[in-house]
């Protein structure tokens, strides 16, 4: 197949990419290469799938590895460009990963989220409509929970009061995406990631920089005093669990009761899963298997809650289980040992954060 990956530059979306060249599919990848953080992280990944940082630059560029990669430098607020990709390419599928991330970070910079988040998923949304693509698949969140507390997460449960604005455009995309399903009978598929991790991650996230700060013997920010619950689940999961998603085009379900309405699916060609560990970790037990994986001891620095922090994720997976045999295969000291590999291999001379990626 031909397939559209957005946000191919960051952590989910080189991952898949690079699986979906390997099992032969061609893949279209966009990416702005925003500085939301050090970009030389983003370059490295794209040089992993054949393209150099020059290249990437130029804005168009076709892979040295992998002949049937090309890597378009877009941003999707950009209606015009996103056009342009349409109008040159036919694609069996359509993977929107990009977006603006980040829960403390949209407290700081809102509009930046309703410009990459809403703005550029109604580009994607109108450009599949125009091409008629056969699936639609997008990133959602955990953080669309948001303040519910009953765990764990299910799908079909309503989820109406997030704790952050990356929250509410993550849902937001979530309405459109059915909207889009129901009058133009465009499938879409939602996935709601839980606490993603792994090697080339993103360095905003905490275990990344928790791994930075013990290894250069700084402190590190705990928050809630470490009493928090996080449903960490590994990259290859990640991407086992998209790729059999992106190859079933959802229906409209026959069963949908307008009167008792499901919220993960529709009468519409539209479904929403978690994609989860299923097995939350407590923050201070994922600290020591992070210790463990480094070799090192962390200094910590307890701190309360943060705002649009919640306390507790926990994915029901079920469904997926159902409706594609997936089930997570990776646990926390098996992810984590991978990770700290990578770190080592990547970043033992120096930050990745504002240092060039070694290797």
């Amino acid at each position: 197949m031909k397939i559209l990956v957005t946000g191919v530059a960051g952590f989910i979306g080189y991952h898949l990419a690079k699986r979906l060249l390997e099992r032969g599919d061609t893949v279209v990848g966009l990416d702005s290469i925003n500085d939301y953080y050090d970009p030389c992280l983003k370059y490295g990944r794209l040089a992993e799938l054949g393209v150099d940082e020059a290249a990437a630059r130029a804005g168009l560029a076709r892979s040295a590895r992998y002949p049937d990669f090309e890597l378009r430098r877009v941003s999707l607020e950009d209606r015009i460009a996103m056009e342009a990709v349409f109008a040159a390419h036919r694609f069996d599928r359509v993977c929107n990963l990009a977006a603006q991330a980040g829960v403390r970070y949209s407290i700081e910079n809102p509009r930046a989220y309703i410009d990459a988040n809403i703005v550029g998923f109604v580009n994607v949304l109108e450009c599949c409509r125009e091409a008629s693509v056969p699936h639609l698949i997008y990133a959602s969140s955990s953080s669309v929970y948001g303040l519910g507390t009953s765990r764990p997460f299910s799908a079909h449960a309503a989820v109406n009061h997030p704790a952050s604005l990356y929250a509410a455009t993550k849902r937001a995309d979530e309405l459109l995406a059915h909207t889009y399903s129901h009058l133009f009978a465009l499938p879409t598929t939602g996935l709601r990631f839980f606490t993603v991790y792994g090697p080339w991650g993103r360095p905003d996230m905490a275990y990344f920089k928790f791994a930075e700060a013990i290894i250069r013997g700084r402190e590190i920010d705990v928050y809630n005093n470490g009493d928090m619950l996080r449903d960490f689940t590994y990259i290859d999961d990640i991407v086992e669990g998209t790729l059999r998603v992106l190859d079933g085009v959802p229906t409209g379900d026959p069963g949908w009761i307008p009167a008792a309405p499901d919220p993960a699916s529709s009468s519409a060609p539209y479904r929403i899963y978690n994609i989860g560990n299923n097995r939350p970790v407590r923050l201070l037990d994922f600290i020591a298997e992070l210790e463990r994986a480094l070799g090192a001891k962390a200094k910590k620095r307890y701190l309360p809650m943060q705002p649009g922090d919640v306390y507790a994720t926990e994915a029901d997976v079920d469904d997926l289980g159902r409706d594609f045999g997936w089930k997570p295969q990776t646990g926390i000291r098996q992810g984590l040992e991978a990770f700290a590999r990578w770190y080592g291999t990547y970043a033992h001379t120096g930050s990745i954060v504002g240092d060039r990626v070694n290797g």
